[in-house]
């Protein structure tokens, strides 16, 4: 017996050191559970996290389509449940009954007493009678409506700032929230997928105002004029818009490379100029050139090479209601702007003396505000003009050495020489590929300068397109110019186009914020991981625009247009996808078919 109880006790002493050294069960909840969570009166705490509940107690009396929707568009994370309690027609007729006894028999006691009627009343005895009528022939049906909200913030102060958004949001249309005090577990389940209404604050309501309570409300950019921008792909209608019709037709477009933004903008372009728009393009990559060909644009190549000049000096023709004296000093201003990148960087005393060494030599010339201005385009001075009133003048010296390059050589080809080319088509397109590097902020700000001189003087409907903008954005007088066109345009009928690859090229530039803001079009298509969070935090995106943007198909994005947005899909006829592809393999195809035309035809 003694023996048996000592292999039994050796046997228990084993067990217990199995059970001390076994490891515990690890599963899936573990994972996903919060590493704390606590109960609070009004909150509850989730790790790091805090959520808050609140539900909904008082309606008006009528209810307009899509009054929820601003709340789903918030960028705040939040659960939201709906629990929709059908209620016995008969036992509401029932009650209706009784209710539009007890209002009638009050009406007339008061008009027995010969008291003032009462609105309130009457309209109560007006609404029991219609619904009753409505539920007698089974048009509406009567339900119990049980609508929970939960928010999640980091802190306490934004649970604070987001439920007094909620607050104005619901009480500008008369409908009321309070928090779930000492019910918070109740209303975070009742919020979680569970079906399980726990905190039973119901509102009678029939069919007609519950339908008003759906959620996703998919906004529709149909109008009488315009062009087909796409279709939307939240119900597959057509987007028809004008850009002409908003505050401003300026567009800026942010996409990675090969999302397709090349394309939709030629498709824009194209169907413009069926319209009688005018359009200019900045092309960097001579990628326009086919659709130049294709419809009898002109095409100029800007290099130091090319034929093509453009004067730095040209002046704008005043308009009727222009100050000549106001046109030429802003000329004056600009080219500040323009020697200052060109020279890389002015003194606060080689600013000045620019500025009165480009009056004189504007002067020299009689180009002052006395004069005609009729008479500026043939008098327009050169660079070597502006070089030589320079030499004229004291401790300028080495202002003259860095404008010399400019002047003598090769780069006097380009700077140096009388504009020769004429914007008297309907498409324009300035191809600036073979322009160096270095040169190529420079060389946009002289073009930017050439299109708004004549914006300026002719007015007309146009879209300046302006590709790979980030070049512009390099400098910040560059940045100025063409925040002043985006902002300045809307007066002489004029449309902007920025486009580029990086969110961060803008959002970056205070100018570049400026010019967001003040584009009433904005089109993201596709974009990088690494760039997301920039645009989220930029365009205020919801978490599923923010992962519809990074796995967005080729020509698909999202369209702003004012308030409203869609997610676009930009779709084109065979004969439209045929001038405009960007693909390098058609591209390649239809250079050789015009390589072998040319050579037949010579």
């Amino acid at each position: 017996m003694a023996f048996l109880n000592s292999i039994f006790g050796k046997k228990k002493e084993e067990d217990l050191t199995d059970k001390i050294f076994q490891e515990e069960s690890f599963d899936v909840k573990d994972i996903i559970a919060p590493p704390y969570i606590g109960v609070l009166q009004d909150h509850i705490k989730l790790g790091e996290r805090f959520a808050k509940s609140f539900f909904v107690f008082s309606y008006p009396r009528y209810l307009n389509t899509g009054w929820f929707s601003p709340v789903i568009d918030l960028s705040t994370p939040m659960d939201i449940s709906f629990f929709i309690h059908p209620v016995s027609s008969e036992l509401i007729l029932k009650k209706l009954r009784k209710k539009v006894t007890e209002v009638s028999s009050e009406i007339l006691e008061r008009e027995e007493k010969g008291l003032i009627r009462d609105p309130a009343l009457e309209t109560a005895y007006k609404d029991i009678e219609t619904l009753r009528d409505n539920l007698m022939t089974a048009q509406e049906k009567m339900f119990r409506l049980g609508l929970y909200i939960t928010v999640y913030e980091n802190s306490e102060k934004e649970l604070r700032d987001t439920e007094l958004t909620l607050r104005s949001i619901f009480e500008s249309r008369l409908i009321y929230i309070k928090p779930a005090l000492f019910k918070q577990k109740e209303g975070f389940i009742s919020t979680s997928p569970y079906g399980m209404d726990l905190i039973e604050v119901h509102t009678p309501m029939d069919t007609a105002p519950l339908s008003t309570c759906f959620p996703f409300i998919c906004f529709d950019l149909s109008s009488n004029e315009g062009i087909l921008y796409g279709v939307n792909r939240h119900n597959n209608s057509l987007v028809l818009f004008d850009r002409f019709s908003l505050e401003n037709a300026n567009m800026v477009v942010f996409a990675k490379s090969g999302a397709g933004k090349s394309f939709a903008i030629k498709l824009e372009i194209l169907r413009y100029l069926m319209q009688g728009v005018d359009c200019i393009i900045v092309d960097p990559e001579n990628e326009y050139e086919y659709l130049a060909d294709a419809v009898g644009g002109a095409f100029l190549k800007i290099s130091l090479t090319s034929p093509n000049h453009l004067n730095p000096f040209d002046l704008p023709l005043p308009g009727p209601d222009d100050n000549p004296e106001d046109v030429l000093r802003s000329n004056v201003i600009n080219l500040v702007g323009l020697l200052r990148i060109m020279l890389g960087g002015l003194s606060a005393e080689e600013d000045s003396v620019l500025d009165e060494a480009l009056t004189q030599t504007y002067a020299i010339r009689d180009i002052t505000p006395q004069s005609d201005p009729a008479t500026w385009a043939q008098n327009t001075p050169l660079m070597s003009d502006f070089q030589e009133v320079l030499e004229s003048m004291t401790g300028t010296e080495s202002l003259v050495k860095r404008i010399g390059k400019f002047t003598k050589g090769t780069f006097s080809d380009f700077f140096n020489q009388q504009s020769n080319i004429k914007m008297d088509k309907s498409f324009v397109v300035f191809g600036i590929r073979d322009m160096e590097d270095s040169l190529r902020p420079i060389a946009l700000y002289i073009i930017m300068r050439y299109i708004w001189n004549i914006v300026r003087s002719n007015l007309k409907k146009r879209i300046l397109v302006i590709d790979e903008a980030w070049w512009l954005m390099q400098t910040e007088d560059g940045a100025s110019f063409l925040f002043g066109l985006a902002k300045r345009g809307r007066k002489y009928w004029l449309g902007v186009t920025t486009i580029t690859q990086n969110v961060a090229d803008f959002a970056g530039s205070a100018y570049g914020k400026a010019i967001i803001t003040n584009s009433s079009l904005q089109f993201l298509m596709k974009q990088s991981t690494a760039d997301i969070e920039a645009v989220q935090q930029t365009f205020n995106l919801t978490e599923q625009e923010k992962y519809l943007l990074i796995d967005a198909a080729v020509g698909e994005g999202l369209f702003f247009a004012g308030r409203k947005h869609v997610y676009l899909a930009v779709v084109a006829s065979p004969t439209e996808s045929n001038i405009i592809t960007t693909n390098p393999q058609e591209v390649a195809i239809k250079r050789e078919a015009k390589r072998k035309i040319e050579q037949a035809q010579n």
